[in-house]
Parts: structure tokens; C-alpha cells; sequence
């Protein structure tokens, strides 16, 4: 029986009560609580708009769609995310491709990436949108990311998924100072959580107008935005194709409530993740890297086998940690190498970082409540399966 997940949601008697005080209110959807709560992530976060929605994957095809991708289109991202990366280009028609990491950070490979625009310049095939990825929380180079973009014409959405509390220079993750748009996730084993939910982030008005657009059936009420006249106060025109995206107000009222304990919680991630680097230093594995001066959020501690090692002594790792009730998993299975892209013409070998990362890959526990005798359990059981 695992008796230490991987990730375990923190909810105080503020959460609850935050959430009680809605449901006694008028409004349990479409009322007060979600703007209040997007203009606090937006506020800290440095952005000038933030646009709520049920979940980060409906963020990201929210994105997609606001910028403007669709049939013919084309999307990169890095292989060892989860699958919503790639299937918000889906959902809107377009196709995927993927780039390479760094075997350093485990974020998308800068290199890689220019490499591959290069060629796709040549080929005339640039793409339309690259999604770099927060792997774990910590901030790829999105410095050299926007430089590249501003150079091939791509426009970027930053899955934060991971990494709402994190920095890069002392900005923070979410700012969209070198990106168009920023998605953030709120799922239960994230750093904060609403229950469920998503966020987009963006600086530009029309993009937050149009996510807030596809989130709402493609529906406006605003007058200043109508195409035709209008008959009365009643009126509202649907412009766009749009979706049944919105978050409650019972989980923006948890998510903001969560937001007020967000240096807490990562303050704390840290904390773990130093014991588990002081700790498990000197074992056949590899541990996370943290490139100065960023400051991760910790939303996973990911370690990887030797690459020397073989996958079976691996899974051998695995299965015993979890059978002495530690709920280590993995992140990622590389998503071009699952049955649905496979079956677009992706297989083995075509991102060789990505697929080790795959192979090598163990995630331990790490959330704020993890106690110091569960995390010595773990380091205890760990070191007595690779000693």
C-alpha cells in the first residue's frame, strides 16, 4: 500500500472556509470570486491580464486558438511533458513536432531548438508556436528562446504547468516578458491548486480578449466589442467558435486562498529538494539541476538512473520503492513515442535525450506537508536500493 504519494495537496481551515463563503453566496459560477482571483495571480505574478479556465489543457488550446493556430498550422514542444503540450495543437487542426532537451536541465534544448529552425527555414516549414515547457518547475532559457523567436517569426506559450512561484532573473514565471503567453495549472499535486484549474497569462489586450472569448462559448457582452447594433441590455453576440472553459467560483475562491501561502509552499519545496540533494549526492543517479539565477518552484524532484544502467535495474528501483509504500512515478513516458503519435509517423530514436529521460526518469515525493522522518524513509529505502 503507498502510504507517501508523490504529491499531496495542502488544504487549511482558510481554504475551506474561503470556499463555504461562496457557497452560501449568490454566485457559485460567473460571480465575483474568479475575477477577484485572476486579478491576484495577474498582480503577483507581474502580468497585465490573467484569464481562468477549468484546466491548463483548456488554457493551452484557449492559446492556441487566440493566436491564431489552425489547420496547416504548426506547433513544436519537447517530448518528455504530459500530453496536453501537444494536443491543444491537435484539438485546433494543426500539426506537432517536437524538439530535443537538455540533458543538463531537462528543459528543451536551446540548441536543439536553433538547430531545428534552421533547417526548418531551409525546408520552408517554421513553426507557428513553440511551447517550452517548465519541466518540474524550474524556467527554461526564455531569454534566448524570445531571441530566436523574434528572429523565425514563431510566437511562444509557456507551459508553467509546474512552476507558478518560480523565477528567472529575478522575474517571475508567469510575467510574459519573453513569451506571448503563460499557462499555469492548478490540478490537486500542483504547487497550488483550486481543485482543478487553469490559467493564461498574457500582456497584450486583444490576446485577453480573445482567451476570454474562446473560454465563454465565443461569447461577448461587452458593447464596446459587438459587430452588429444591438437591440437592449439583453443583447450578446457569439463571434467565435468557442468553449465551455470556465473555472467556478468555488475554485477560484480555493485557488486564491491557496495563492496567499504560494512562498510558503515553494519556500518549503526548496527545502526538501536541498535534504535530497545533500543526502542522496554520491549514488549511481543523477539529480536535478538548478541553472543560476533561477529559482524553481519544485513542483517534482525527478532523479535518473546512471545512463550506463540498464532499464530493468530501473523498473527493479521502482517497484521496490513502491512496494515499501513510497509512490515514486514517472514523468514523462515521451509523448512521441505514445500510440496516438506513433501513429502520425513519430518512434524510437528520433529525440534521444528525451527517450533516456524517459527510461531513466524516477519522481520522489516532494509537497509541503512531507514530513522529515517520511523524507528520511524515503532516502533510507532509496539508498538501500542503489548501494
Amino acid at each position: 500500500m503507498i502510504d507517501i504519494p508523490y504529491g499531496r495537496q495542502d488544504v487549511t481551515q482558510e481554504d475551506i472556509d474561503a470556499v463555504v463563503a461562496v457557497l452560501r453566496s449568490d454566485f457559485l459560477t460567473q460571480g465575483p470570486a474568479v475575477p477577484a482571483f485572476e486579478d491576484a495571480v495577474s498582480k503577483r505574478l507581474r502580468a497585465r491580464h490573467a484569464i481562468a479556465a477549468n484546466s491548463a489543457t483548456s488554457a493551452l488550446h484557449m492559446a492556441c486558438l487566440a493566436l491564431g493556430l489552425g489547420k496547416g498550422g504548426l506547433l513544436w514542444t519537447v517530448p518528455n511533458t504530459f500530453v496536453a503540450s501537444a494536443n491543444c495543437a491537435r484539438y485546433c487542426g494543426a500539426d506537432v513536432d517536437f524538439v530535443d532537451i537538455d540533458p543538463r536541465t531537462w528543459n528543451i534544448s536551446v540548441d536543439r531548438l536553433e538547430e531545428k529552425l534552421v533547417t526548418a527555414k531551409l525546408q520552408g516549414r517554421l513553426p507557428d508556436i513553440v511551447v517550452p515547457v517548465h519541466y518540474a518547475g524550474q524556467p527554461p532559457d526564455q531569454e534566448a528562446i524570445w531571441q530566436l523567436a523574434r528572429t523565425y517569426g514563431f510566437r511562444i506559450i509557456e507551459d508553467a504547468s509546474h512552476a507558478i512561484g518560480a523565477s528567472a532573473h529575478g522575474e517571475p514565471v508567469g510575467s510574459c516578458r519573453w513569451s506571448d503567453i503563460t499557462v499555469l495549472s492548478f490540478h490537486p499535486v500542483k504547487v497550488i491548486t483550486a481543485g482543478e484549474g487553469g490559467m493564461a497569462l498574457t500582456n497584450d489586450p486583444a490576446l485577453a480578449a480573445r482567451l476570454a472569448l474562446f473560454r465563454s462559448h465565443g461569447i461577448t457582452r461587452e458593447a464596446s466589442r459587438f459587430k452588429y447594433a444591438n437591440a437592449g441590455p439583453w443583447y450578446y453576440e457569439q463571434q467565435e467558435l468557442g468553449y465551455n472553459y470556465r473555472l467556478t467560483d468555488i475554485q477560484a475562491a480555493l485557488g486564491h486562498s491557496q495563492l496567499g501561502r504560494l512562498d510558503q509552499y515553494v519556500d518549503r519545496r526548496n527545502q526538501l529538494a536541498r535534504r535530497y540533494d545533500t543526502c542522496l549526492a554520491g549514488l549511481p543517479i543523477r539529480l536535478p539541476v538548478i541553472e543560476p539565477p533561477n529559482r524553481s518552484a519544485f513542483h517534482l524532484y525527478v532523479i535518473r538512473v546512471d545512463g550506463d544502467t540498464s532499464t530493468s535495474n530501473h523498473d527493479a528501483v521502482f517497484a521496490r520503492m513502491r512496494a515499501g509504500g513510497v509512490g515514486v512515478n514517472l514523468h514523462y513516458i515521451p509523448v512521441h513515442l505514445q500510440p496516438y503519435y506513433r501513429q502520425l509517423g513519430f518512434g524510437p530514436g528520433q529525440f534521444p535525450e528525451a527517450e533516456a529521460h524517459g527510461r531513466e526518469a524516477i519522481t520522489l515525493p516532494l509537497y509541503p506537508n512531507l514530513s522529515d522522518s517520511e523524507q528520511g524513509r524515503i532516502i533510507a529505502l532509496l539508498k538501500d536500493q542503489l548501494n
